[in-house]
């Protein structure tokens, strides 16, 4: 199952409607079974004290990604998501914010499958994979109107 939560935020998850399927789709596509995957939509301050307290680090981010599972074929994750960083990303690269927010949140998925982007290379994958997915959300899931 896939569960959309807030934290420290308002955010109308309704705009996700297909992204459950989308995100299925994705994730048995390489093979791997969902348990629970939580989508926690946060604020900038609420993931910051994340990013120090669990991964010592002090700056911000959009995203941080916690697997639970003890199973490596089976997720059981969190998805912790900041809404300002989504936001400033999304006029950074000049798209919409709904785009952005979906790229964020299949970018934890797509590390709960087994991609990283600790190196340039693996960036540049991770963007590939990223658009795919995208790709496929647009085409398959919502059309846009």
């Amino acid at each position: 199952m896939i569960y959309f939560f807030t934290e420290d935020t308002e955010f109308d998850s309704s705009i996700l409607v297909f992204a459950p399927a989308w995100i299925t789709s994705i994730v048995q596509q390489a093979e791997f079974e969902i348990d629970n995957i939580n989508i926690i939509f946060c604020s900038d301050q609420y993931l910051l004290k994340i990013n120090q307290d669990y991964l010592q680090h002090d700056y911000f981010t959009d995203i941080i990604t916690f697997n639970n599972s003890e199973n490596t074929l089976i997720i059981d994750a969190d998805i912790f998501i900041s809404l300002v960083r989504v936001k400033d990303n999304s006029e950074r690269e000049q798209t919409t914010f709904f785009k952005e927010l979906l790229r964020v949140i299949i970018h934890g998925v797509l590390h709960l499958i087994g991609y990283d982007d600790k190196d340039l290379l693996s960036q540049t994958n991770m963007r590939k994979l990223e658009d795919n997915s995208l790709d496929l959300y647009f085409r398959k899931f919502h059309k846009p109107e």
